[in-house]
């Protein structure tokens, strides 16, 4: 399932070129949560907590459990986009897109296969992955990271369909039931 983390934040009163500009020199990484009820809130977090996160994600959906100062609870919350510097690869700027436990996401997550096809290993077939993500609807707790499939009964010839791969529970798929995942 989806890794939950928790995430220290700051309300980001300053907003403009100038005052980033300040933040970022203090290793202060500027972010933002928008979605659900609440209207869009600038946000700061430690460089150093959100490497951190990131280098212990082991996928790309991370449920995180924002604990803003100055506000009584926690707001849960999936990173929706991370921009990095394209010269070291730094944090640049965190999206943050606010979520309920108990409503349906939609996201994109990894298909991956397990074992060796028969048809490659034993007649020199290939085995060819038409599909890279599989798009779910499931409650945030159900998320998965990945989603394995056995490719190991496939023959020459033969394939797997989005229908016929097995999803956990409470997680259904948005894909086209007739696309190839695996042929």
């Amino acid at each position: 399932m989806a890794k939950q983390v928790k995430l220290t934040a700051q309300r980001r009163e300053a907003t403009g070129r100038s005052a980033i500009r300040k933040l970022k020199a203090r290793g202060i990484v500027p972010a933002i949560v928008y979605g659900g009820k609440d209207k869009p809130q600038p946000l700061q977090v430690s460089r150093r907590d959100i490497s951190l996160m990131l280098s212990h994600a082991s996928g790309e959906n991370i449920l995180v459990e924002l604990e803003i100062a100055g506000e009584k609870g926690s707001r849960m919350a999936m990173i929706q986009e991370i921009q990095h510097s394209p010269v070291g690869g730094d944090v640049l700027h965190v999206d943050f897109h606010a979520v309920s436990m108990d409503e349906k996401i939609e996201a994109d997550v990894p298909l991956e296969p397990v074992g060796v096809a028969n048809g490659v290993k034993n007649f020199g077939g290939l085995l060819e992955q038409s599909l890279r993500t599989l798009e779910v609807e499931c409650l945030p707790r159900d998320l998965p990271d990945k989603i394995t499939v056995d490719v190991s009964g496939l023959n020459i010839g033969d394939s797997i369909h989005v229908r016929d791969v097995q999803l956990p529970a409470g997680v259904a798929a948005k894909t086209q039931p007739d696309l190839t995942a695996f042929s």
